[in-house]
């Protein structure tokens, strides 16, 4: 690097530049690119509390919290104090730590369905290795997932998938073969009697069934009343594994995620996000029967030698010790009526149509003018729209998920005036539009 480089500060559009040279489409995982809405993405410098300044200086309300995680806020200081010490006493050791062992306690004692947990270092390993484990326990091959659900890039779940993938137009991806895609079946989300349909044809060869409770990856797209508990009786009855993916629900919408939220327990349970306070973290649990047949207690085999880091172990122990008040969880729903009332109130008054769903402080505005609650209601928003919404609240200040098809997220450091603030942005966006 030259030394005038060094000297002045680059901009995103330079930043960019000399990304997209480095890295496939300059980004590190694909809806960072702005793709599904266009235009230079905003390279952050940093970030504190519910704000993000980007390298030109430019403070913006965050709405997406590292897709999740943030919920105590950017750079929340106890969790700053508690790395601060970690990282005196080493980053990593590959062996074991009573950190992991605090946190496998604080996960069970939190999440109804998670007897025994093993620790992995994302929500891809998660729900790659809770499917390996459901295959081993079964002795069963196919495993059943829902249009519009995204649940990490491992083979078998890129088949109809959300997210990233919905918002670049990529129906499935090269690279994943014929024999791993036939033993993924897929069904549409919140239609039990297609369900229903799918165990009548292939029941005795179905592993698991494994759902985002709450969709977070075609948008936010809650359940309908009864559905999840549809799931959990015709698995029960098949004698398949329920595997509810909380990576991004988990700690999120209830201490015990949506399992508690909604009072349905799945035999496996995905988590991530929150549990690292940030940090790079993922991991799967549930039933003590299965969870004893993952090495070296079992056969099913899965390691990581970075998995449990004392890093990431403490800045999730500082966060979900915090979040064991359960006023936090009242403040956080509190903030997303007020914030999804006002979004679609001025979006009323401008007359532009659309529907903000929205399960606690999970939530998308979504540009069409039908109910959305599946993959195909929530593919006729118009993308275009949310685009030029997207860019015009960027302008106000305001940041955003950067695809039609991603939830937005609060946390507890989103004050009544940033709320103010932003839904005040949306009522000039949405006169404008």
């Amino acid at each position: 690097m030259s030394a005038s480089r060094r000297d002045r500060q680059s901009s995103s559009e330079e930043l960019f530049a000399r990304a997209v040279e480095l890295m496939p489409g300059g980004v590190n995982s694909p809806v960072r690119a702005f793709r599904g809405v266009g235009g230079t993405p905003r390279f952050i410098a940093s970030a504190r509390g519910a704000t993000m300044t980007d390298v030109e200086g430019r403070t913006y309300i965050d709405y997406v919290g590292s897709w999740g995680p943030m919920i105590l806020g950017h750079a929340d200081a106890e969790v700053i104090d508690a790395l601060h010490a970690a990282l005196g006493r080493g980053t990593s050791y590959g062996a074991p730590t009573e950190l992991e062992v605090e946190m496998a306690e604080e996960i069970i004692d939190a999440v109804p369905s998670v007897e025994m947990v093993r620790m992995v270092n994302s929500g891809t390993e998660a729900t790659m290795s809770a499917l390996r484990l459901a295959r081993g326990f079964t002795g069963r091959n196919k495993i059943v997932k829902f249009e519009g659900c995204y649940h990490g890039h491992g083979d078998s779940l890129l088949v109809k998938a959300g997210s990233g993938v919905a918002t670049l137009g990529l129906p499935d991806s090269p690279g994943v073969t014929a024999s791993v895609a036939q033993d993924t079946l897929t069904a549409p989300f919140n239609d039990a009697a297609a369900l229903e349909k799918i165990f009548a044809a292939h029941g005795a060869d179905i592993a698991a069934v494994i759902v985002e409770p709450v969709v977070g990856n075609m948008g936010c797209v809650p359940p309908r009343e009864g559905y999840l508990q549809a799931l959990r009786d015709v698995t029960r009855r098949h004698g398949a594994l329920l595997i509810f993916d909380e990576v991004m629900t988990g700690f999120r919408l209830a201490r015990g995620g949506a399992q508690e939220l909604y009072r349905v327990t799945p035999d496996l349970t995905t988590l991530g996000k929150i549990i690292g306070g940030g940090l790079p973290v993922g991991a799967y649990g549930g039933r003590r029967d299965i969870l004893e047949r993952v090495a070296p207690a079992g056969p099913v085999y899965q390691a990581g030698t970075l998995s449990g880091n004392p890093l990431a172990m403490t800045a999730g122990l500082a966060t979900l010790r915090r979040l064991r008040d359960r006023t936090v969880y009242e403040r956080l729903e509190r903030a997303g009526r007020r914030l999804c009332d006002g979004l679609s109130e001025v979006a009323r008054e401008a007359g532009v149509r659309t529907v903000t769903n929205r399960v606690g402080s999970m939530f998308t505005t979504f540009f069409t003018d039908s109910p959305v609650n599946d993959w195909p209601s929530a593919a006729k928003s118009d993308r275009s729209a949310y685009g030029k919404f997207f860019h015009a609240m960027l302008a106000e200040g305001v940041y955003l998920a950067p695809s039609q098809f991603e939830a937005a997220f609060i946390g507890v450091a989103h004050a009544d005036e940033l709320l103010e603030q932003t839904i005040e942005a949306a009522r000039r966006v949405f006169r404008s539009l």
